[in-house]
């Protein structure tokens, strides 16, 4: 093994049980505490990348299938190495190669070419089978609510639908924007529980596809429409009661926030309200994780509070309600990656070996983020009018109850069809 990996592991690794194979031998790791990991490496040339730059080839070794995880899986390998301290461990190099990503990433955000449409179809319109595989049955691709603790996805992802339906409290015959709508299933929920005309925009062909014809085999043409749309061009002469956005804004970019709550009250009405549900992080980011940038989600990136918030100030409007999920991101994406693994041989049908590797690190890292780096859900209720929603937290529970009776009674959704 290279003697750069070797010794970056032995600086990292103090608290764990980590075993490393290469063609020049073995090497033990930590202090033998905990679930033992064991990592097989193929190659030398595999050691020494991943030396040079761990936070981009170490997802391209694995990719590659040069690196294999023979006890455990890979997300127990991040988590290890994630649980010991890694400030000491940093090289000159992989100082520069941070720095030089920090740079670009800020000169790539105040580029004035608008990437939204590729950027969103390079991972959304990739075909819809693939999300078949791990996604509920209503193709809830954002993170669930897990309240009570212990319950399945299905009925985390229904919980979820139900918190932010009685946080946006819809009345019948009101207008709905969903900014991002996905494969229509938020829209669909939101329509059939209140009674609401619903416009779903995306700039995901596919899932255009898949929501339209979701909601005509439901029998909602007259009350839901999904339109290939950036919200950015949205006339400032239609007005919404209600907007909601799930996922979405993680594709902004801190450069737009401005242009995106400017726009939410443009088309907001006077006495509307708005619920959005991001992903959030702790602090603000310098760069989004290379790995995640160049195969993943292009052109995404994470928010902290601390830049929204004064986006929402400068577009006047309102902070109703800011509620933090800390670990629910964590929970969904366990559910995720075990049930995408339980279905690899059909994955590597679709695609190939490397795309499957490439997923499993993907919901593996994304997993290890929640749980390790406090990352989180937050959802920001928004109106223009102080009086818009109530001034107790109250009306959340009780619009929840008389949700949770109207699932009750709701028609199951039919399966998908290709």
């Amino acid at each position: 093994m290279a003697l750069s990996l070797h010794a970056l592991l032995e600086k990292i690794i103090k608290i764990g049980d980590l075993l490393v194979t290469s063609p020049t031998g073995s090497y033990s790791y930590g202090d033998g505490s905990g679930r033992k990991v064991i990592l097989n490496f193929s190659d030398e040339a595999a050691t020494q990348e991943i030396a040079a730059d761990p936070a981009l080839k170490l997802a391209e070794v694995f990719m590659e299938g040069r690196m294999t995880v023979a006890q455990g899986d890979i997300y127990d390998f991040l988590a290890l190495v994630k649980s010991n301290t890694l400030s000491e461990a940093l090289s000159f190099g992989m100082i520069w190669r941070g720095v030089a990503r920090i740079i670009a990433s800020r000169v790539k955000m105040h580029l004035p070419v608008n990437h939204n449409r590729s950027n969103v179809s390079h991972h959304y319109d990739l075909s819809a089978k693939l999300f078949d595989l791990f996604l509920d049955e209503d193709w809830q691709y954002s993170c669930a609510y897990f309240n009570p603790p212990g319950i399945s996805l299905e009925e985390a992802q229904r919980a979820k639908k139900r918190h932010i339906a009685a946080k946006l409290m819809t009345e019948p015959g009101q207008k709905v924007l969903e900014i991002g709508s996905g494969w229509g299933g938020m829209a669909m929920y939101i329509a059939e529980s209140a009674g609401a005309d619903v416009t779903g925009i995306t700039l995901s062909e596919e899932q255009l596809r898949v929501s339209r014809d979701r909601a005509q085999k439901r029998g909602l043409a007259d009350k839901v429409r999904f339109e290939l749309q950036d919200y950015r061009y949205l006339p400032a002469s239609k007005k919404f009661d209600r907007i909601v956005s799930v996922g979405m804004f993680e594709h902004v970019g801190p450069t737009h926030y401005r242009d995106y709550f400017d726009k939410v009250a443009e088309v907001l009405d006077d006495d509307g309200v708005m619920v959005l549900h991001s992903i959030g992080q702790p602090y603000p980011g310098l760069a989004t994780n290379p790995f995640i940038e160049k195969y993943i989600f292009p052109g995404g990136y994470i928010p902290s509070l601390a830049e929204v918030l004064p986006a929402i100030e400068k577009a006047r409007l309102l902070v109703k309600d800011i509620e933090i999920l800390p670990m629910h991101y964590a929970h969904t994406l366990r559910h995720w990656r075990e049930r995408f693994v339980a279905r690899r041989e059909e994955a590597i049908s679709l695609y190939d070996e490397r795309f499957f590797r490439m997923w499993e690190f993907y919901l593996a890292g994304s997993e290890m983020a929640f749980s390790h780096e406090n990352f989180h859900i937050f959802q920001i209720q928004l109106a223009k009018s102080r009086d818009a929603v109530p001034h107790s937290r109250d009306y959340i529970q009780a619009n929840e109850a008389r949700l949770l009776e109207f699932e009750k009674n709701r028609p199951p959704l039919e399966k998908v069809t290709f």
